[in-house]
């Protein structure tokens, strides 16, 4: 569950930022003379260089290949990858528009990372982490949940009938797996929910009950419910440590999305072609295909 939401940036800033996953580069200060791990003509490789290449190909390599290997095979790619330029350099192939751009591109991309990085390390403060918790916690107070299975059946004569073998002593989950018409739960067991999860039939009936209460029929938009409240509890905020992560992250993605909504400001920029509109990332993928799982008969 993502219990911090940014403010909203200018969505510029945010793709940069999110795309780069509010990347920290692992390598710390680099030392005054690397290892040397190998040697081309008497041109080194260093231990560095290797980390350097494992940042850009590491993601790609199996995840097997760890420890020495890892290395090792960092290793000889970069030694292949020297030798192929050298040649390519003979050939006159670094060289041109195409090459120049290129380069540029990567030279700013690497500019880039390193000044959000940068900006990171800075924003990932202690006392910033503990003010984006507190500002999320008092932004979410603690609410009731119930823990409740439900019988659900199309008719209130189907409903009088369950509710009569669950009188006379049959097991609730029994009842539920033979009669009830919900398939989104096992049992009948709906989980923990809060009232605002449920439609307000079924919601009002459920948090008026006690633990181990068995209610009349219900009737909903959906057919007739037999509910059994199994617990209640307060929902509360998670504590500080259990959401740390997700506190850190969100500090450094807003301190490297305000920093690219500033950079814009009183820049001229010219597009030469429409702006096309983002994807909605509450739409489904294919509108076409059917759910995988029919949805909660409870839920709105």
């Amino acid at each position: 569950m993502t219990l911090f939401h940014n403010a909203p940036f200018v969505r510029r800033g945010r793709a940069v930022a999110l795309g780069l996953g509010a990347f920290l580069f692992a390598a710390g200060v680099a030392s005054a003379e690397p290892k040397v791990l190998a040697k081309i003509n008497g041109a080194p490789i260093t231990e560095d260089d290797v980390n350097d290449a494992l940042e850009d190909i590491g993601p790609g390599l199996p995840q097997k290949l760890d420890g020495p290997a890892r290395q090792q095979y960092a290793l000889d790619y970069l030694i292949d990858m020297k030798l192929v330029a050298k040649k390519a350099a003979e050939d006159k192939m670094d060289s041109g528009d195409a090459f120049a751009r290129r380069m540029a591109y990567y030279h700013d991309k690497l500019a880039m990372e390193a000044l959000l990085t940068d900006v990171a390390a800075k924003a990932a403060t202690d006392e910033a982490e503990h003010k984006a918790y507190d500002e999320a916690a008092k932004s979410n107070p603690p609410v009731p949940e119930v823990h409740a299975r439900h019988i659900l059946v199309p008719t209130e004569e189907e409903a009088k009938a369950a509710l009569a073998r669950v009188k006379a002593g049959e097991d609730f989950a029994k009842v539920a797996t033979e009669l009830s018409k919900d398939p989104g739960s096992e049992g009948g067991d709906l989980g923990w929910f809060t009232k605002d999860k449920m439609v307000p039939e079924f919601a009002d009936a459920a948090f008026k009950m006690e633990p181990g209460q068995v209610s009349d029929p219900v009737k909903s938009q959906f057919g007739w419910h037999i509910i059994k409240v199994e617990e209640k509890r307060m929902k509360t905020f998670p504590p500080f440590e259990q959401v740390k992560d997700q506190a850190a992250r969100y500090v450094v993605q807003k301190a490297q999305s305000d920093l690219i909504v500033k950079l814009h400001e009183g820049v001229k920029i010219e597009r030469t072609e429409p702006e096309a509109k983002p994807a909605d990332p509450a739409a489904p993928a294919d509108a076409a295909k059917p759910a995988d799982k029919p949805a909660d008969a409870t839920k709105p």
